[in-house]
């Protein structure tokens, strides 16, 4: 199975997210440790649900260079809760300049290269070209 490029150059993007949320969960696991949490539960809880993240992500890059339509699916929902958080993080003063531009970019980038991937798979699915190809066509 030969692997396009917009779907390699899309699973590339997932697994720099994944990693990126990796540092993160190992920053929040320090900070934790020495003594920065308010809460404990709530400190604990956010590294978990980090952690499941950078987990999904990594997930959805596998899936995605394999074809899985599952994967896309939820590299796209994860695209677009990148550029919803980068919109909202606008609203901070003063405002995150540098998180805005990473969080945003990278979520355009994922998404407009998932979008190529489902556009470029859809081409060839006999499914989405009209008719069935056994419908017991005379033609």
């Amino acid at each position: 199975m030969r692997r396009s490029g917009p779907a390699t150059f899309a699973a590339g993007v997932l697994a720099l997210e994944g990693a990126a949320l990796t540092v993160i969960t190992l920053v929040e696991l320090f900070a934790l440790g020495s003594g920065d949490a308010s809460s404990l539960a709530s400190g604990v809880a956010l590294i978990v649900l980090t952690m499941i993240g950078a987990a999904a992500l990594f997930a959805f890059a596998f899936g995605t260079l394999r074809g899985a339509s599952w994967a896309r699916s939820g590299g796209v929902l994860f695209q677009v809760l990148a550029v919803a958080l980068a919109l909202a993080s606008l609203g901070i003063q003063p405002t995150p300049w540098l998180f805005a531009l990473a969080i945003g970019g990278s979520g355009i980038v994922g998404l407009a290269l998932l979008i190529a991937v489902v556009r470029r798979d859809g081409a060839s699915d006999p499914r989405l070209q009209g008719h069935a190809p056994d419908e017991g066509d005379d033609d």
